[in-house]
């Protein structure tokens, strides 16, 4: 009898020790179109190992993230908050009511500063540093192609370079997606006016993004 008791004892402890070991752990990202377009990927890749989460809609700019940054965090425990702003605050908008949103760098206001932009980055890592101890990985801005409208291929590079400076203050790791981006989009972007990609090149992103993210889940 204490021979079967043992047995089921060690049954119970070997199925407890499995299932433990196979809880996924829980991924946010965090970030705007072109991150919600490669989300899809992201989950399908890293299914069996993690939960991922993408912030409900578009994080759109540094603005947008301060004002909602802690509601997305929530109260869930985050392994990995994967996180990126660029794109919008460094566009230019036609500051005419009649064409509001449409981007327009000839005539248009920026968004926000390079200034503005740090400023913002540093406020937004202090949020979430004080609301979750998840391990935090920043991406860098997506390649801007030539004729965009409202963004020039220059302001990627130096709100980068920001960026960049902010997030090894913090010692906050990053994944630096440009040049990756820049090459898929050469040959899976919707156009070299446009900065989004084709399915087929948010797959590409997709894939990049899910090696980075399974090394850090491991």
């Amino acid at each position: 009898m204490k021979k079967i008791t043992k047995i089921l004892m060690l049954s119970i402890f070997v199925i407890t020790a499995i299932a433990f070991s196979k809880k996924k752990q829980k991924v946010l990202i965090i970030g705007d179109s072109i991150s919600i377009g490669y989300t899809t990927f992201v989950k399908e890749n890293l299914k069996e190992v993690a939960e991922v989460v993408h912030n409900p809609g578009n994080a759109q700019h540094t603005g947008k993230g301060l004002k909602n940054i802690e509601n997305w965090i929530g109260d869930e425990q985050w392994d990995i908050i994967h996180f990126n702003w660029g794109l919008w605050d460094l566009c230019y908008r036609h500051p005419d009511s009649k064409v509001q949103g449409k981007r327009d760098k000839a005539n248009g206001t920026i968004t926000f500063s390079i200034e503005d932009y740090e400023r913002n980055l540093r406020a937004i890592v202090k949020k979430i540093k004080q609301k979750s101890n998840a391990k935090l990985i920043f991406v860098t801005i997506s390649y801007v192609p030539t004729e965009e409208a409202g963004r020039y291929v220059e302001d990627a590079i130096k709100y980068n370079k920001v960026a960049r400076k902010v997030m090894q203050e913090n010692d906050i790791e990053i994944n630096d997606i440009y040049k990756v981006s820049k090459k898929i989009h050469q040959k899976h972007g919707k156009g070299n006016d446009d900065v989004h990609y084709t399915k087929k090149g948010y797959q590409e992103l997709g894939k990049h993004i899910s090696n980075f993210l399974e090394k850090k889940l491991r």
